[in-house]
């Protein structure tokens, strides 16, 4: 049983990265598709689906540039035991926005930057740069 469904994601994207490879399915759920529809949009991934087999499998296409990963850290930063709120003010910018800090908000998951223009705290999830 896993507790912690989130940095499981985060570390099945990170050891494929690093081992390069193309691409990496993860159980399905919908915070996880949300998530994964944030490193979409930001740049971090190519291409993101769900695959319908059994309880279903999210596919995520790693993007490269060069032989570089894209992703070159990824973080868990609120955990189970230690859930982390910030207000809009006090969301943290990731080297000085270069990266994103994923958000979950009262309107849905979405990056740092984002929340901070519709002015929306929420539990950070992780930071990705």
């Amino acid at each position: 049983m896993n507790t912690d469904p989130i940095s499981d994601m985060l570390t099945r994207i990170r050891n494929a990265s690093k081992v390069r490879k193309a691409e990496v399915r993860i159980p399905y759920s919908k915070l996880k598709h949300a998530i994964a529809q944030i490193l979409m949009e930001e740049g971090y991934v190519m291409s993101m689906e769900k695959v319908a087999e059994g309880h279903g499998e999210l596919k995520i296409t790693l993007k490269y540039e060069g032989r570089e990963p894209a992703i070159r850290n990824v973080k868990r930063v609120s955990k189970p035991g230690r859930r982390l709120y910030f207000s809009h003010d006090r969301l943290p910018r990731v080297l000085s926005d270069q990266g994103i800090a994923i958000v979950s908000t009262s309107q849905g998951v979405m990056s740092n930057k984002t929340a901070r223009k519709r002015r929306l705290g929420g539990e950070v999830l992780a930071e990705v740069f």
